[in-house]
């Protein structure tokens, strides 16, 4: 059985859009990472840091998924990161209200021992610093790595960030990051520079229009699954990325012709997240569900060719 090590944050999220608000719920990269991979029956592990207000029902979710949770730092008398905002009635932008790092600004990521030859490391939305330090912890020379960041990164560690990239074979970002990253507005062109700077992948999310995925001389694209209500937007692109990488690690096949397959398959994944609130859309997935919507994207996008 494959394994698949996701780094990020383990969180609790306060959301509100034009359909509502849910406070403190289970939110961060690695949470929506984690329970979208682990619909692939892989050998997963969360590293990541919480406080003692993460208490055992939150585990029992992952533990619920089959995910190892042992890597995941609680700190007695911290709390966890906490992260709140707010949709706009088109859901295309959000506001911030308040971020609090909490254990997060402390954090020193080890990998545990029986996940140094991890097949897949998935470097979820962190600092550049944290994931470095990771990949340099990794035992097998083969892993492949998954990287996803934010502009926030390219703003202030840029540097390090590039160390990353260096050090990545998948590099999964949105079309507003790819262009800040690359500084060219055609997002063709701003492949080709991110290229340069060592990954032979690039996955640009397009939200609510799909997602673009260059291998080299190759190019496809996938729209998003068309849903009837968006509830929350929130993790939508990190559940994306542990269909993705899920997929990858469960296949064992990194060719194009099989990277297509996970992209569409994170498309998927995407579309049951933004149907509820936070990480509940995940919860409840098997895979009689999972292939009955497969199924019908398949069809829609057959439909359109």
């Amino acid at each position: 059985m494959s394994k698949i090590l996701i780094l990020g944050t383990v969180a609790f999220d306060t959301i509100e859009t034009p359909h509502g608000k849910e406070e403190r719920v289970l939110g961060g990269s690695a949470s929506y990472i984690g329970l979208s991979a682990s619909q692939f029956d892989l050998k997963t592990s969360i590293l990541s840091i919480v406080g003692d207000d993460f208490n055992s029902s939150f585990f029992n979710t992952f533990k619920s998924k089959n995910i190892d949770v042992t890597s995941i730092q609680r700190v007695i008398g911290e709390k966890t990161f906490f992260w709140s905002g707010r949709y706009s009635s088109n859901m295309n932008e959000r506001e911030t209200i308040s971020t609090e790092l909490n254990v997060l600004a402390n954090f020193d990521p080890q990998v545990p021992k029986s996940f140094k030859n991890a097949d897949i490391l998935v470097l979820g939305n962190l600092a550049p610093s944290n994931q470095l330090s990771v990949i340099k912890q990794l035992t097998s020379p083969t892993a492949f790595v998954v990287l996803d960041t934010m502009n926030f990164w390219m703003d202030n560690c840029l540097d390090d960030l590039l160390q990353v990239i260096k050090n990545v074979d998948v590099i999964t970002i949105n079309d507003e990051e790819a262009r800040q990253l690359s500084g060219e507005t055609s997002l063709s062109l701003a492949a080709k520079k991110i290229f340069t700077m060592g990954p032979s992948n690039i996955v640009i999310k397009k939200g609510e229009h799909g997602a673009l995925l260059f291998s080299g001389n190759n190019r496809f694209f996938v729209p998003a699954f068309p849903i009837e209500r968006v509830f929350d937007p929130t993790g939508a692109g990190d559940t994306f990325l542990g269909g993705f990488a899920g997929y990858l690690a469960k296949t064992k096949n990194y060719s194009f012709q099989n990277m297509k397959k996970a992209v569409i398959y994170g498309c998927l994944l995407a579309s049951f997240s933004v149907e509820k609130f936070g990480t509940k859309g995940l919860l409840n997935l098997d895979k009689v569900v999972i292939n009955k919507r497969m199924q019908l994207f398949k069809r829609l996008i057959k439909d359109g060719m």
